[in-house]
């Protein structure tokens, strides 16, 4: 048998998987369980792209009950692999956890107490953990933080400016999609070497949205903080929100607490000014009205905190595209690079439009890449390297 290592990607309603050779790192499996709590399916293609299974999973009414299933698809389909340990994306690591961890019961409890700083994903990402403990208990499991890539950040840039008191107890900004930027960064020497040791913005957009300011590959500043509701416009977050909101949604509006949770993780973004979905695909297809403000509002968000993190960077020298919108919705590309010429970025109109890897013209000043994320490998790295310390 040859040795595979589990990578385990849990959201609000679906478990990602990927399972690589642990010698040559080639994808063997890969897919996921959808529609959790619903009307859940398992899909999974190998290594080629061909389908291996796409089947229903009505045990899968939660999060555990999915990975369960999913571990008996695996096992079905594995081909000469056994399991040797598995990593899992986990959203939130606060101020403890700086670099991946091997879990322990304690380190569990401890990523379960920050459940409420990141409501959408962290229960799931905990979930994942304790079904996989409970179906192998002596397989070796480690945990990758979206937080942990931007500890590298200078002290000005993680505080907020509030009483030392509450800075102490924990209240500071993490930033998250450290995964995917820690990615892309580890790629851009191959592709820009200036940009690679130079300052670059990577747009990480999708359903989830953020910014991350780079210096030489380091994070030295990004666009969410405390949680991942902070900084752009997002599929179902509104991103920067004067604080005044919240208190005027409570004491005149008459929201309590939960109606304001569900308020910022699930109604506001492009669902809640469009009023008609939270995919970009959707709304970019759509002739009504609320759907073009919705993307306008998405764009002109984007672009300003671009020129936010341009100000921290004191310049700029590359843009990045990276996830689901920023690989594929040129249109969304093109109104953030407009926002952008007066930094010196121009858009190659053919090229945005081919989705091609380099989208800035020749006398550009400012490089324009879109580069596709793979934060399944980069956990993949992480608990190989952990595993072999």
């Amino acid at each position: 048998m040859r040795a595979a290592i589990l990578v385990l990607n849990a959201g609000s309603s679906s478990v990602k998987f990927c399972l690589y050779d642990g010698a040559h790192d080639a994808i063997v499996l890969r897919g996921q369980v959808d529609a959790i709590g619903g009307a859940p399916r398992v899909i999974v293609r190998d290594g080629g792209g061909s389908s291996v299974a796409d089947e229903r999973a009505d045990g899968a009414t939660d999060h555990a009950a999915a990975v369960a299933h999913l571990l008996d698809v695996v096992v079905r389909h594995a081909r000469g692999h056994a399991l040797v340990a598995a990593g899992h994306r986990v959203v939130h690591g606060g101020s403890t956890y700086a670099a991946p961890v091997r879990l322990t019961r304690a380190v569990i409890d401890d990523l379960a107490a920050l459940i409420p700083l990141a409501p959408l994903h962290q229960p799931h990402n905990v979930a994942a953990i304790e079904a996989l403990a409970r179906r192998l208990p002596d397989l070796p499991q480690v945990a990758c933080f979206d937080t942990a890539f931007h500890r590298t950040q200078p002290e000005i840039a993680q505080v907020f400016a509030l009483p030392a008191a509450v800075t102490a107890r924990g209240i500071r900004r993490y930033g998250f999609h450290g995964l995917s930027y820690e990615y892309v960064a580890g790629a851009l020497p191959a592709i820009d070497a200036r940009a690679a040791r130079g300052r670059t913005i990577v747009a990480h957009l999708g359903n989830g949205a953020s910014m991350c300011a780079l210096e030489a590959g380091r994070s030295i500043a990004t666009t969410m903080g405390f949680t991942p509701l902070d900084g752009l416009v997002m599929g179902t977050r509104p991103g920067s929100l004067d604080p005044g909101v919240v208190l005027y949604l409570m004491s005149a509006l008459g929201y309590d607490r939960a109606g304001v949770e569900r308020l910022l993780y699930h109604e506001s973004g492009l669902l809640g000014v469009s009023g008609i979905a939270s995919d970009m695909r959707t709304l970019l297809a759509s002739a009504d009205p609320r759907a073009a403000a919705a993307i306008d509002l998405f764009c002109y968000r984007a672009a300003r905190e671009l020129g936010s993190l341009a100000a921290a960077l004191r310049g700029l020298d590359a843009l990045v595209f990276t996830g689901g919108i920023g690989e594929h919705a040129a249109a969304v590309r093109a109104g953030i690079v407009r926002g952008a010429e007066w930094l010196g970025a121009q858009l190659d109109e053919d090229a945005n439009a081919r989705h091609a890897p380099r989208i800035s013209r020749a006398d550009s000043q400012v490089t324009v890449h879109v580069v596709p994320t793979d934060e399944e490998r980069m956990i993949l790295r992480h608990t190989r390297a952990l595993l072999a310390a």
